[in-house]
């Protein structure tokens, strides 16, 4: 078991050997990469078509069977036809910006898979200060997307892309903030090490996962909800609002050049979904003690798919919110609750050398008396107070 655990680093290992010395680490980083792209090249391809069935399911329609048997070979024809359409470039756009737009977008996402631990002594690269490095690098994608709607030099993609830095911005803070106790209760910037510190069971079977912690709950919860933002996801996916703004700052792209701003978003999507399960859900380690002998890749794998299909899920049966409903859950609702979580968790880590009888216990009542009333008067003020009946006017 130990040997399957370890196999794709030992396959590593085993194939750098065989290089060079003097060519060895290029050999290695290069072999990293390419797993890197062939694995999430294969993701994305599968995403697709398991969301469109999936979606179909759940909205009592068919989804794609044409293509292939079961319809798997939809996402090779998508392939296919982005390939071979025109690419048509608007005469007055900025012919540069408009060209590498879509490669900024993309390849940022890339760099952020290096840092992620998606098992036992599987890290790309070990950073001291990993998490720091994951943000700074999502960061960009805003730069890009502005270049993508300014380069167009047409109204709908500018009002789309300042639609989507003005979203993507707003739940960049709460994103960060529900990352911060993590970080104060690891005592490390690393990913691999808040995995390790997850590690072990409390009382000999429950995981010692953050988020099975009342502070690690709440901002699992508010890391969710920003991680869809943040990705563009339903509810949130106003950027692209047909509409009203055609299909924002991607309204003047065709060909693979739209292609590859999709690729960016649902890279995006993995990426942040691979920290979440890092942060909160104990990373590669089992949920049980019995079930340590499967690999720890699968146990990654295993929350990563549930992650994803709880996207698909939301994407299916939630409507898309106003521009102002977005930015005001942001900013008073999720904001505040991260900060005030921030509080429940030196609470919790602070009380942690309690002796007594019922220390557990009233830890836990301790956070719940911080966060319970919280999210029910932030809850009110994001609403405007007590629900009042609605009033409608029609036209005279």
């Amino acid at each position: 078991m130990k040997t399957l655990d370890q196999i794709f680093v030992l396959t590593q290992h085993w194939l750098t050997g065989l290089a060079p010395a003097a060519l060895q680490p290029l050999v290695s980083m290069l072999l990293i990469i390419a797993a890197l792209m062939a694995v999430f090249g294969t993701c994305f391809a599968l995403t697709t078509i398991l969301e469109r069935k999936t979606l179909g399911r759940m909205q009592n329609r068919y989804g794609p069977n044409r293509v292939g048997p079961f319809g798997l070979l939809q996402p090779a024809a998508d392939g296919i036809k982005m390939l071979t359409k025109e690419d048509i470039v608007p005469e007055a756009a900025d012919k540069a910006l408009h060209f590498l737009a879509p490669l900024a977008l993309t390849a940022p996402v890339w760099l952020a898979f290096a840092v992620l631990p998606f098992g036992r002594n599987m890290s790309a690269i070990e950073l001291d200060a990993g998490i720091l490095f994951f943000f700074a690098i999502g960061s960009a994608s805003e730069l890009a997307v502005f270049m993508a709607g300014w380069s167009s030099q047409n109204k709908y993609s500018l009002l789309g892309a300042m639609r989507a830095i003005a979203q993507m911005i707003s739940y960049e803070v709460p994103l960060v903030l529900a990352s911060v106790p993590v970080l104060m209760a690891a005592g490390s910037l690393s990913l691999p090490e808040i995995v390790r510190a997850q590690s072990g069971y409390a009382l000999g079977w429950i995981p010692r996962w953050n988020v099975l912690t009342p502070w690690g709950a709440a901002g699992f919860g508010v890391f969710l909800v920003a991680a869809a933002a943040e990705s563009n996801r339903c509810p949130f996916d106003l950027p692209e609002g047909e509409s009203e703004l055609i299909a924002g700052f991607l309204t003047e792209y065709s060909g693979f050049k739209y292609a590859l701003f999709f690729l960016g978003e649902y890279l995006g999507l993995f990426a942040v979904t691979g920290l979440g399960v890092t942060l909160f859900l104990g990373g590669w380690h089992a949920p049980a003690s019995w079930l340590e002998w499967l690999p720890s890749w699968g146990w990654f794998g295993a929350k990563f798919s549930a992650l994803i299909f709880l996207f698909i899920w939301m994407r299916a049966t939630l409507p898309r919110l106003r521009l102002d409903q977005l930015l005001n859950f942001a900013w008073k609702f999720l904001v505040p609750l991260a900060l005030i979580d921030l509080v429940a968790a030196a609470a919790w880590l602070k009380s942690g050398g309690w002796q007594f009888a019922w220390a557990l216990e009233t830890r836990w009542l301790l956070c719940a008396t911080l966060l319970a009333p919280a999210y029910v008067c932030l809850g009110r003020h994001w609403r405007g107070g007590t629900p009042k009946p609605r009033r409608y006017h029609y036209a005279q």
